[in-house]
């Protein structure tokens, strides 16, 4: 009987040890979710403390754009039906006229035989084949022309190139365009407080205080993991929160928010306990280090708060 009993205990000890989502708990449990406006599915660049790309969005409310693809958008004519029609009928009557030609009747026909009917429907069609010529050159200079293909990249007004992907910093998608923006020394010491404010909230299971530091999206997937940690009748704690190393990937405004997507690198006590207290997953007496690429986003003028968490590669 008490042999079974410590078999019992042992299964559910290695269970929870076991169990998907207990390593490397901390806020974001180790995914890439949230939103970084239109820049949301486009790898942010690297940088030295995350020199490799960071991992795609596996959860975001952002809509994913499909960008139009096809002749189109490359500039490239497309055939009407009009056109082709009209050049399989000029092909046509060349043949018949050039096999007048070789049995001695000239190219046109003599007289209005049947050969002399077809070469009259070629001159016809030659007429009408040059008007359209004409109605399509004097369209074409009234319309402009497309400078270079979707590859081109957009720039403002002062000739500089805008900061952006797929569109080079044009509207795309109907969404307002994005300007580079600067960050101040003042902008990094938030990041480094909003993460470890972020951490010790997320241990404390405080989503009031979740809620003044991350967008509402973030705060429910938050949420949602803090649940599945009740349900599992476990409970992460990180604490002694340092930043090791940071810099920028990129900023950017777009209509009236700002972005900022930062690399950082960072040391921790990662804990998780079961009901008893006992520690099922990490050491209370051992650090660990993660890099994470977050993206902060502020109104105009406003606080900046988490708005997306990506692993870095």
């Amino acid at each position: 009987m008490r042999r079974t009993s410590f078999l019992l205990a042992a299964v559910a000890a290695l269970t929870l040890a076991l169990a998907p989502g207990l390593a490397h708990a901390r806020a974001g449990s180790s995914s890439s979710m949230g939103s970084r406006g239109a820049q949301t599915y486009t790898p942010p660049p690297a940088t030295r403390t995350a020199p490799s790309t960071a991992a795609p969005m596996q959860r975001s409310m952002t809509p994913q754009q499909t960008p139009q693809s096809g002749p189109a958008l490359a500039g490239a004519a497309v055939p009407s039906r009009g056109s082709s029609f009209m050049a399989g009928m000029m092909g046509g009557l060349l043949g018949v006229g050039l096999g007048g030609l070789l049995f001695g009747h000239g190219f046109f026909g003599h007289g209005f035989g049947f050969l002399g009917f077809i070469g009259l429907l070629l001159q016809i069609a030659l007429v009408a084949f040059g008007v359209m010529l004409l109605v399509r050159l004097f369209r074409g200079r009234q319309q402009p022309a497309m400078a270079g293909g979707p590859n081109m990249m957009a720039r403002d007004m002062n000739g500089q190139p805008r900061m952006g992907g797929g569109g080079g910093g044009a509207s795309f998608g109907g969404r307002p365009p994005m300007q580079p923006i600067a960050i101040s020394p003042a902008d990094y010491q938030s990041f480094e407080q909003l993460l470890q404010s972020i951490q010790g909230a997320w241990s404390n299971h405080d989503l009031n205080a979740l809620r003044g530091m991350a967008t509402p999206e973030m705060v429910s997937y938050f949420a949602e993991q803090l649940a599945d940690q009740a349900s599992r009748g476990v409970r992460n704690s990180v604490t002694d929160v340092r930043l090791l190393s940071g810099d920028l990937a990129e900023a950017w405004a777009e209509g009236d928010r700002d972005y900022a997507t930062v690399a950082m690198k960072f040391g921790m006590i990662d804990v998780t306990v079961d009901q008893s207290g006992r520690v099922v997953d990490g050491d209370p007496n051992r650090p660990v280090t993660a890099t994470e690429v977050w993206t902060f986003v502020r109104s105009r003028g406003g606080r900046w708060i988490l708005s997306a968490i990506q692993q870095a590669g």
